[in-house]
Order: C-alpha cells, then structure tokens, then sequence
C-alpha cells in the first residue's frame, strides 16, 4: 500500500495537531482542520491504512491516534525536502537577479549625490527581526552533530557542534520535533528565558544540546548582518562646501565615507532610533559617528515588505537644504520600493 496524497494530507493533519495538543487525534478533529472536506468514516478509514502502515499508533482501544517513530521521521523528511526546495529556487532566483540590484543601489546613489550636491549612501536591504524556518539535527559522528538553521528568505547555516555524549537516532529525532514545535515561526527576541527554560525542561539529559543549537540558531538569524552591503557616492561634493573642505576635516570625512564599518555602525543606529516612517535627521552632534559632528545626516528606512529593509543616507554640511533632501529622500523611497517589486516579478 502506497502513501498518496489524501493518506499524506491526513498524516501531516495528525502530527500537527498532536504536536500542537499532546493529546490522541480523532477523526472529527481531522475533518475540521483538513481541506479534503471528507466525511469522518472516510478519514477512519485513511487512518486505519496509516495505522496498518505504521505511521499512526492507537495508544489505547476507543482512543484517537498518535504518531509512531515512522510516522514523525516520515514527517520530518518531508519538510525538509520542501525546505531544500524551497532554497533551491530561491538561490536560482537570487543568482539571477543580485547583480541588477547591484548595479540599481549603485545607480540610486550616484543619482542621489547628483541631486543634492551632498554625499550618499543606500545599504541593500536586510531581513529584520527574521523569523526562524526550520532546523535539523544530524549526527556527524557519535560526538559531533550538524545543525542546520534555516531562517526567513532562505538563509542557511551549517554550524559544527561538539556534543558531551552520543545520541540515539531515536532521542536526535525527538530532538529536531521538539525544537521545531517550539521555535518555529519566532524572532531571536522571541526566543526568551521562559522560552529557553521549558525547552531545556523538556529536553531533559539533553539540555546542553538545546543549548549548542539555540547559539547556533542566534547566529543564524543575525548571520546577514556581516554582510550587509553599502554603496556610496558623491563623497568629494563635501569639498563644495568651505565649512567641510579644509585639508583635515575633508581627509576625515573622506575617509569615514569608506569604512563599512562606520557606515554600518551609522545604520545600526538609524534602525534602533527611527519611527514607523523611518525617516530622522541628525545635526551636529546628534550624529552617532563621530568624525560626521561637523555634518548634517538625514536617512531613511525603506522597506520592501516581511521584514526586508534598507538605509538610505545624505552626508552634508549642516546648512543643507532640508527641504529639498527630505523631499528627494521620500521620492527616492517610493522609487526603490517600486524598483524592487519588479526586481521580484511584482506589479508596482
């Protein structure tokens, strides 16, 4: 007897619901939470053929069922496999496209500087507050384990961990289930003390385990931040301006405008400070860099929708024309946001 696509619908229905309930599934619950709008003697049926199958157990007579160890690695494997697909048409789709957004960021910037007179940057755009997707354990070696975090737009981390001893394939599997049911679908801010407490609880002589897979899942998360690319342009317009263009101050500030780190410490800063529009101007010494006091900062967040969110930044001297850069900055917001819903297939 084969597993076909009602017998999978079903099975993944009474995993679900088991996980989510800790309590034996009937028939009647399966037809409420099932799209195949069958009857509940169909559905016993199904469930009769899994439980000949082995994937569903009947813990005791009149009881509804649970999954068996066949059952939740049946499970497991599958998502995985959606998973691994999932990343795999992401990854065609990002080859295609990365250098066309490259090369737009670049051209938005020069267009930026050019408008203003004033120097510019534009980050490209980052996964804030990423949502964890999947995680799985495998066994290396009887002391070494593999875990494999994957978090919202696809990103993948393989960490290495030295584990104090062996695991059973059994206890690795109830690992995955029990870190998948409580982690899925949450931020590393979500990811809190109760959180980690319970897990750990549950885990029971694994504990420490739960510990190696939470750092790795936190590193995960936060993984793009290392990668997070700037485009600059219009640096040497600052030599327009006599307030900024003496021979030490221009080097300083030409100098900063080339340090990723220092434009990303400026950015981090911008993402922890501004409100819902994203927009905030900092003159003098309300700048968060320190070789930027002479200069007025005006940036903005442009979002692009679930989380993915880029930095736009005008560096000029603190008589610049506030009007004209808010204005341009607001435009060049809706420009990105349009660019990059056709860089993604959209309609803007």
């Amino acid at each position: 007897m084969d597993l076909d696509d009602r017998k999978i619908t079903i099975l993944k229905a009474i995993i679900k619901t088991y996980l989510e309930t800790g309590e034996p599934v009937g028939s009647r619950t399966i037809s409420r939470y099932t799209d195949l709008q069958l009857s509940s003697a169909t559905i016993r049926n199904e469930m009769s053929d899994l439980e000949e199958m082995g994937y569903i157990q009947q813990p005791h007579t009149s009881a509804g069922r649970i999954p068996s160890d066949k059952g939740y690695r049946f499970y497991v494997d599958q998502i995985m496999q959606e998973k691994e697909q999932e990343v795999t048409e992401v990854k065609e789709l990002m080859i295609q496209r990365v250098d066309r957004v490259e090369l737009v960021l670049k051209r938005l910037a020069q267009a930026l500087a050019a408008n203003t007179n004033y120097a510019a940057m534009i980050s490209g755009p980052q996964y804030h507050r990423n949502k964890l997707k999947f995680i799985q354990l495998s066994q290396m070696d009887e002391r070494k384990l593999l875990i494999v975090t994957v978090v919202e737009g696809n990103l993948i981390k393989n960490t290495m961990a030295d584990i104090p001893e062996p695991i059973s394939q059994e206890e690795l599997l109830n690992l995955n289930i029990l870190l998948n049911s409580a982690l899925n679908g949450l931020t590393i801010e979500e990811i809190n003390l109760d959180v980690i407490s319970r897990l750990k609880e549950q885990a029971g002589a694994y504990s420490q385990v739960v510990d190696l897979v939470l750092g790795a899942v936190a590193r995960a998360i936060r993984a793009d931040e290392e990668d997070l690319q700037i485009y600059t342009s219009g640096a040497t317009n600052i030599f327009k301006y006599p307030e900024l263009s003496d021979g030490a101050r221009a080097s300083q500030l030409l100098n900063t405008l080339e340090q990723k780190d220092v434009l990303q410490e400026l950015i981090a800063d911008v993402n922890e400070t501004s409100d819902e529009s994203g927009i905030q101007v900092y003159i003098g010494d309300e700048t968060p860099v320190q070789t930027m006091k002479d200069c007025s900062v005006v940036t903005a967040n442009y979002e692009l929708g679930e989380g993915i969110r880029g930095t736009i930044g005008i560096i000029g001297p603190k008589r610049m024309d506030y009007e004209k850069v808010l204005s341009t900055l607001k435009h060049l917001m809706k420009q990105l946001d349009v660019t990059f819903k056709n860089e993604k297939g959209d309609k803007p």
